[in-house]
């Protein structure tokens, strides 16, 4: 076991954020396991190895409570604007431990079931439709915008019974409160604005519920049990924020993916039954959720043969883990017939994505229609001047110009 007190912890910049592959490709080798300081200053420990990943997930001794992690939040930051979460969006099940965990998903998986999720596939491809409509025959537009993020928002809206016409708003939320790179303050005014919009829709819910999952998540019970209010609120911005921000970048990064690999895409066109299997390789490929959430140390714990202490922050990586030479070989080359059983993009343990397959059944019905189409998606703009939005936790486009044909 190596000493960790003597690692000088390493700076991330915005060079990172653009290209974490050849970071993590050397850490993988030099330091699997290693303090790093965050861009806004937070020192956290940096897990980078596939096996390290999957045994972390499962560790029960990595805690992820949000009543705990806002004092080593002060502890470990250099810069006093450091957003901190706080419970009134991020006390959800991702940001809790068992007991508390299973209980709140017992709650959720009560309204979010794969027989509810396999129901809205005429739906979905009924917005999928619309949306290509939409587009025309021939378009220079960008991807993002037009297809990309309306159609998983609109599911995801539809599904918990949001208002569509309140879609370009979270998209501005959670962009601030996932992407980064923006002045805490305004993080903080984002996190106050959808808090207040969910704990009112919320109210709605409860004095009148409809056939939407929102009135079933506030009506859900198990024996005497209950979502309380402030459950609700957080819980929903969970179910909001992941249910589309996933679904965004895997549609988006699987098609920068093919564009830029054309054999693949060639691949693809002529031979559909590849789809699903595609799915699974650009989740691994280019996962959209590159980081796990925080997680803590409560006791000195070993994570790949180092000693990590107590009251230390750590950061997962699932991207990282997805390009491990040691679990896929040649992992930084697109292969959509590759075996990827294992990839960590949906997580593992006991927060594995719960909306995992409605990402799937989305994407499956998006790159369809998308090849069914066009028969040309090209970029409309050179590789080099794409840029991957800020933050440690998605991996996803600022834009995305394509023609389409």
């Amino acid at each position: 076991m190596s000493d960790s007190a003597t690692v000088v912890p390493e700076q991330l910049d915005d060079e990172f954020l653009q290209n974490p592959h050849a970071f993590n490709k050397r850490l993988r080798a030099e330091g699997p396991v290693r303090p790093v300081v965050l861009p806004r200053g937070l020192k956290v420990w940096l897990v980078t190895r596939y096996a390290d990943v999957r045994a972390a997930l499962a560790d029960p001794r990595l805690r992820k409570d949000s009543r705990q992690i806002d004092d080593l939040f002060d502890m470990h930051s250099t810069d006093p604007q450091t957003f901190r979460g706080g419970e009134s969006l991020f006390g959800h099940m991702l940001n809790s431990d068992p007991p508390d965990h299973e209980r709140l998903r017992r709650l959720v998986n009560k309204a979010f079931t794969a027989r509810r999720i396999e129901q809205l596939r005429p739906r979905i491809e009924e917005i999928t439709d619309g949306l290509l409509a939409d587009i025309g025959p021939t378009a220079d537009v960008d991807l993002l915008d037009v297809f990309a993020f309306p159609l998983p928002i609109t599911v995801i809206c539809e599904l918990l019974g949001v208002p569509t016409k309140d879609r370009d708003d979270f998209r501005a939320w959670s962009n601030a409160l996932v992407s980064g790179g923006i002045p805490a303050a305004e993080i903080q005014a984002a996190g106050a604005a959808m808090a207040g919009y969910l704990s009112d829709l919320i109210e709605a819910k409860r004095a009148e519920p409809g056939a939407d999952m929102m009135s079933a998540l506030v009506h859900a019970h198990d024996a005497d049990d209950r979502l309380d209010h402030a459950e609700l609120v957080a819980m929903a911005f969970l179910l909001l924020v992941a249910g589309h921000e996933t679904t965004v970048n895997l549609i988006a990064n699987g098609m920068l993916a093919l564009i830029t690999n054309p054999d693949q895409l060639a691949a693809l066109r002529a031979n559909r039954g590849l789809v699903p299997g595609a799915i699974e390789e650009f989740l691994r490929f280019e996962s959209p959720v590159k980081n796990a959430t925080f997680r803590f140390t409560t006791e000195p714990t070993e994570l790949g043969g180092v000693l990590v202490p107590a009251r230390e922050l750590v950061v997962v990586s699932l991207g990282s883990a997805n390009r491990d030479p040691d679990r896929y070989a040649d992992p930084d080359h697109l292969n959509i017939e590759r075996d990827t059983s294992g990839h960590m993009a949906f997580g593992h343990g006991i927060h594995y994505c719960l909306g995992a397959p409605l990402a799937r059944l989305e994407a499956e019905i998006a790159f369809n229609r998308l090849l069914d189409t066009y028969d040309r998606i090209e970029l409309a703009a050179p590789v080099s001047d794409l840029r991957w939005r800020p933050g440690m936790l998605i991996r996803g486009l600022e834009r995305f110009p394509v023609h389409l044909a």
